[in-house]
């Protein structure tokens, strides 16, 4: 059964300790609903992010911050299995309710496939 990342965005000036208590109910709450539903694979909520970037010398780059020129960051993500891309919209659409943000969707691919 296909696997499917569903990344929540925060802004980058994002403090956790806003974070009201309903949000993290409703954040929970979707945990458990998917965890019952056996579509939920993994989740976690994401820290503090360094970048690397290889350099023309061969050396790497590493600077602060998720990503370069972005005003938003990945804060955390949800691995689904579930049985297309359609299923794993609509676990999304709750995902954005949860967060009261937004999030991507984007299928898993392994490479060489999995049995």
């Amino acid at each position: 059964m296909p696997q499917f990342l569903v990344a929540g965005y925060i802004p980058d000036n994002f403090d956790p300790s806003q974070v009201d208590e309903a949000t993290g109910r409703a954040i929970h709450a979707l945990n458990k609903e998917m965890i019952a539903a056996g579509v939920r694979k993994f989740a976690c909520g994401l820290g503090s992010a360094k970048s690397l970037r290889g350099q023309p010398d061969g050396r790497v780059l590493i600077t602060d911050g998720p990503y370069l020129e972005t005003k938003e960051h990945i804060g955390g993500f949800w691995i689904l299995e579930c049985a297309d891309m359609d299923e794993a919209l609509a676990w999304a659409r709750k995902g954005v309710a949860a967060i009261r943000g937004q999030v991507e969707v984007r299928e898993i691919f392994f490479n060489p496939a999995t049995d």
